[in-house]
């Protein structure tokens, strides 16, 4: 099975999550999008892989 790596950056945060943007390679479409992800989990970490 063939691994991906996906790269997301911050966006804004919501009440209890932050929301991440997919950076999608140069000249593909994004595999996921958007990305909620709980803040106790998120933290302070702003680029998501």
């Amino acid at each position: 099975m063939l691994k991906k790596v996906v790269t997301f950056e911050y966006e804004k945060e919501t009440k209890n999550s932050v929301r991440y943007k997919e950076v999608p390679d140069e000249g593909t479409a994004p595999i996921v999008g958007s990305l909620y992800v709980q803040k106790w989990f998120a933290g302070e970490i702003k680029p998501l892989k």
